[in-house]
């Protein structure tokens, strides 16, 4: 069966159902949210596909934020975010755990909350991404180890996600991904060695 408006189309056309303008139903678009994936691993460092696929993504021209959280050493933090592709923005922290023994950022306050600080502006700058709606794709590289080390909150993702306007998907990174998060996703993929 075919549905059609047009009275020449319908007359030619014996199977087709006349709908007339004063039947049609006002239909309420919602605006669409692209998927959450989530890849995880038992080990760091294990997401240069991701990396890869964000390349390739802004070379075909979506527009991609790629923010490492636990990543730092290039002094980059959100005022110096890289721009490769014309399309992909490329954010780490400022100031990062990952050049330091964990002894030494335990029993270095100032050392600890300079880290956490910088994440935490980082996590602050992303969620307003995830709700701007523009961007394409954004990826939080290990988000999960930021949420495990108590500098972001989970409910506080997990809110921020449900709340976001992107079209494109959200790909979340990590090695130990809370359970909630799981649930949410479209998507799992977990990486071996």
């Amino acid at each position: 069966m075919v549905i059609s408006s047009s009275n020449s189309y319908s007359k030619s056309n014996p199977d087709v159902v006349k709908i007339s303008s004063v039947n049609k139903i006002n239909l309420k678009r919602f605006p669409q949210n692209g998927q959450i994936q989530i890849y995880q691993s038992s080990y760091r460092g294990s997401y240069s596909s991701i990396i890869r696929d964000s390349l390739r993504n802004a070379a075909l021209g979506r527009k991609v934020l790629l923010v490492q959280f636990m990543k730092g050493g290039v002094k980059q933090g959100i005022a110096n975010a890289v721009k490769l592709c014309g399309n992909l923005t490329w954010v780490r922290s400022s100031h990062s755990f990952d050049h330091y023994h964990s002894e030494e950022i335990e029993n270095n306050k100032d050392l600890k909350e300079s880290i956490h600080e910088s994440t935490y502006e980082l996590w602050d700058f992303c969620k307003k991404e995830l709700l701007s709606g523009e961007n394409d794709q954004i990826i939080l590289d290990e988000i999960s180890l930021a949420i495990e080390m108590k500098i972001i909150d989970k409910d506080d993702l997990i809110s921020t996600l449900e709340n976001r306007f992107i079209s494109g998907d959200v790909i979340l990174t990590g090695t130990d991904i809370p359970k909630d998060l799981l649930l949410m996703a479209n998507q799992i993929t977990e990486l071996r060695s």
